[in-house]
């Protein structure tokens, strides 16, 4: 058990926005415009992944961590400088991986998909809107996530089971073959497409939990 959170830090080619991300923990990512205050922003969510570290089965070793260890900082795309999110491979990202450590990052996705669906039963339906009146309600956005997270299954060869009236049957049953195909892909040393398959569970777990977060914040529900 290590008392240190690895961070990589993915920076965008114009300086603009940077993504620092806890390769160990996947979902624990933000960005900011710049590394110092990236660094700062994902050291403030700590308290709210560590939800996910528990239902994972993880909360001891997550809870030890108390400093942060910078181990590496690499380009990211035009999609880093405008999003502030990871779009862009880091060299752990690309490194091989036993099959008990992938089991270990699989379980931590799964973790996010639980504390997602949780979020999405507990909150209004209707969700906070921004100064004019924009953004989008709860549906919306859960939609959004499967939409995309179904777009991403093409990769593992998967077809896109996604359609308006989703079932919580057909979502299991994505998600299901999602890490299913996550691990026959592993045993033949297989890519999802061009992403490796590290990046594409961390990065499906970083959608899943921003857009749970983003449901807290704009919950109506929720006490002022």
């Amino acid at each position: 058990m290590t008392h240190q959170l690895r961070v990589t830090v993915e920076i965008g080619p114009k300086g603009k926005k940077v993504a620092a991300v806890a390769p160990d923990w996947p979902g624990l990512e933000r960005g900011a415009k710049t590394e110092d205050a990236a660094i700062e922003r994902l050291q403030s969510y700590l308290p709210r992944y560590a939800p996910v570290a528990k239902r994972a089965g993880m909360d001891g070793e997550f809870a030890s961590i108390t400093t942060v260890d910078i181990v590496e900082q690499y380009p990211g795309t035009g999609s880093t400088d405008f999003w502030g999110i990871s779009f862009a491979f880091s060299s752990i990202d690309k490194q091989a991986v036993s099959s008990e450590a992938l089991e270990r990052e699989l379980t931590l996705m799964q973790a996010c998909w639980a504390f997602f669906d949780d979020v999405r039963f507990r909150v209004s339906a209707e969700m906070q809107k921004g100064v004019r009146g924009g953004g989008r309600d709860r549906d919306q956005i859960v939609r959004h996530v499967l939409a995309n997270e179904m777009d991403w299954a093409g990769g593992l060869g998967l077809p896109n089971l996604y359609s308006e009236n989703l079932t919580d049957e057909v979502v299991s049953t994505h998600r299901a073959a999602y890490c299913n195909a996550i691990r026959a892909f592993h045993a033949e040393g297989k890519m999802a497409r061009k992403w490796p398959l590290r990046y594409l569970i961390r990065h499906t777990a970083y959608h899943t939990l921003d857009h749970a977060w983003e449901m807290e914040d704009k919950d109506l529900t929720r006490p002022s």
